[in-house]
């Protein structure tokens, strides 16, 4: 079964320079951009942003969280963190599943090959076999109505075209564990009920889901959990609803 266990996490990196943009007065100073605390050493022009704090959570089969907080508050870090993407500092991540993360439905398409080689390509990078992957490619040309189109170059297609492809195959494949940034929402009206549809079925299916999200409505419709992170900190971790309405009631 899948599952998602982090204890303790927490992640920093270097800002070579991050002296020069503090104050010479201050000991640390807060990024504007990110929210996120830099510290520097007496006479280090290096420094560290600390990205998540002391993050811990325990996720099984079923569970849907979101992720809530303002700008730079750590929720895309964490996702990537999830993704492996980042390693964190400290602390301990265990899960188990395929784990899909959706950061951007474009990632990964290849302009020079054909739209049916690109979802047979996102279905071996998902973990399936050919055979598997080849299986999926008449759904996707129905879902993205490419038609005879499927067997030109992407480079070829309309932004619209493309997009519809690239939504399309990476929604396809039903993970173990699905990661998003934001809620996806793409082309005219009607696709977009379409894509609706298909992402709230997408969430249903996976056996655990992540979202993170600056829609507090979105968190609580969707999600069962939700994790509130402020500069990296865990601010409330529980029910969705209930942390939302604690995040609204501080604006």
């Amino acid at each position: 079964m899948p599952h998602i266990y982090l204890s303790d996490v927490s992640l920093s990196y270097p800002i070579f320079g991050a002296l020069q943009k503090a104050k010479p007065t201050e000991a640390g100073a807060s990024d504007k951009h990110s929210g996120e605390i830099v510290e520097s050493r007496k006479g280090d022009v290096s420094g560290r942003v600390h990205a998540l704090k002391s993050v811990s959570l325990r996720l099984e089969a079923g569970d849907r969280l979101g992720l809530i907080g303002r700008n730079g508050s750590g929720k895309s870090t964490l996702l990537k963190v999830l993704a492996g993407i980042y390693e964190p500092t400290s602390g301990t991540i265990e899960s188990s599943g395929l784990i899909a993360p959706m950061f951007s439905v474009g990632l990964g398409v290849r302009k020079e090959a054909t739209g049916r080689r690109n979802i047979i390509l996102r279905g071996l990078m998902n973990g399936l076999t050919t055979k598997q992957a080849e299986a999926k490619v008449d759904e996707v040309i129905r879902f993205s109505e490419l038609g005879r189109f499927i067997d030109l170059p992407v480079r070829l297609y309309s932004a619209g075209m493309a997009m519809r492809l690239a939504f399309a195959t990476a929604t396809a494949f039903s993970p173990d564990i699905l990661l998003l940034d934001e809620w996806i929402g793409a082309g005219d009206q009607e696709f977009q009920k379409k894509a609706s549809e298909r992402m709230d079925a997408l969430v249903q299916n996976a056996g655990i889901t992540v979202i993170a999200s600056h829609r507090p409505g979105l968190i609580k419709r969707v999600c069962t959990k939700a994790l509130w992170l402020d500069g990296g900190v865990p601010r409330m971790y529980g029910d969705a609803a209930e942390v939302s309405d604690a995040m609204l009631a501080t604006n």
